[in-house]
């Protein structure tokens, strides 16, 4: 070992290798980068929209904003307003509006009892299902031990 170079002596297969690896995860590195943020520069560039597309965006928003119906929006308001500040006032209901709130709550009501009446059904129809299901199941075991 006395008879060989200082440069030959640290200079290994293992170290050479351990050296271009190193050099091409820096190169890798790189390169990713790069692309990165090109890819990024061209997406942002394709994203912002240009002049004339601004241009057809403010016109298209004052054009929405003109034909709103603000004079209908403030009238809806005030009305709105006055009904929440006037609870003196009781509401005279229409005889019409009466019967149809009656007939909602007889409706409810009829609901109501037939959920009963067909749960009732289901309760029955599982009590009838589950008898016959034992009958089969006493059957089957008094053909099975008769057989054996």
């Amino acid at each position: 070992m006395d008879g060989l170079p200082w440069w030959r002596m640290r200079f290994s297969y293992r170290n050479a290798t351990i050296v271009v690896c190193f050099l091409n995860v820096v190169a890798a590195t790189f390169l990713l980068r790069g692309f990165f943020s090109f890819a990024d520069k061209r997406i942002a560039r394709a994203n912002q929209p240009n002049l004339a597309q601004m241009r057809y965006i403010m016109e298209s928003e004052q054009i929405r904003r003109s034909m709103e119906p603000l004079d209908l929006i403030k009238r809806i308001k005030e009305i709105e307003e006055e009904a929440l500040t006037e609870p003196g006032m009781e509401t005279k209901q229409v005889p019409k509006q009466t019967a149809a709130v009656d007939l909602s709550k007889r409706l409810n009501d009829l609901r109501a009892m037939n959920d009963a009446n067909s749960l009732k059904a289901l309760e029955e129809w599982r009590k009838r299902k589950m008898e016959r299901a034992r009958q089969r199941q006493i059957e089957r075991n008094t053909t099975i031990t008769s057989q054996t």
